[in-house]
């Protein structure tokens, strides 16, 4: 198991930065490149788990910079582009493309993609459940075993709970587990994440082994062990 690491070559750096900052989000690591020769230069210097690719791009078009990643490694490509012509579309999954996704898009629908494409690619990348003493998160499968019982929680609560316990006894703001839950362009109540807190504590409880703690005026704390 391990952190995929996402290779995104956009020249865009609004559209970049967004992709990055939902990747980020999502748990993976990520490159960014901002026209094809750079592109292929980070490629060849670190292969990463998969590649975000433009194809309107400087210097190199996107077209010859899915040749060339495709003459070196099989890496998985999820081509996303203006180019929403069917001739296009074909073209892309004759090169070798894995998935083909036309802007303007919707960066959720980009990372469910991303993922779809890691799981049938790279199964080894799907995320690690959270494993404690009567307690199991298993947010690819959306299932927490608590003790004897198996639990399946909304998938806010589910992915709420997962950032948490992935994160145990270090404090996250409100704001933070907003933004890694909700995305950071959430226009609600903060006060959400409490809502959700409230429900989940109900669900799972606490033991000697772990607890969700509030921290007054900040935000909340997976405490594992009684650290």
């Amino acid at each position: 198991m391990g952190v995929a690491n996402i290779l995104v070559i956009e020249d865009d750096p609004y559209i970049s930065d967004l992709i990055g900052l939902y990747l980020k989000r999502e748990g993976f690591q990520y490159t960014a490149a901002s026209d094809g020769e750079d592109g292929i230069g980070r490629f060849l210097s670190e292969p990463p788990d998969l590649v975000v690719l433009d194809l309107m791009l400087p210097g190199f078009d996107g077209w010859t910079v899915c040749k060339r990643i495709r003459a070196e490694r099989s890496t998985p490509i999820v081509i996303l582009t203006g180019k929403g012509e069917s001739y296009d579309i074909l073209r892309g999954f004759e090169l070798g493309a894995d998935d083909y996704l036309v802007k303007p898009f919707d960066p959720k629908e980009l990372m469910a993609r991303i993922k779809a494409v890691l799981r049938r690619t790279k199964p080894g990348f799907l995320r690690e459940p959270v494993r404690l003493p009567n307690l199991v998160i298993d947010l690819d499968r959306y299932i927490v075993q608590c003790g004897d019982t198996e639990l399946t929680l909304p998938p806010k609560e589910m992915e709420l709970l997962h950032a948490l316990a992935s994160m145990p006894n270090r404090v996250q703001t409100r704001e933070q587990l907003l933004d890694r839950v909700w995305g950071f362009d959430f226009e609600g109540d903060p006060r959400t994440v409490d809502v959700h807190i409230k429900r989940i504590r109900e669900k799972i409880g606490s033991s000697e082994h772990y607890s969700i703690e509030t921290i007054r005026g900040v935000g909340y704390k997976f405490e594992v062990g009684g650290a």
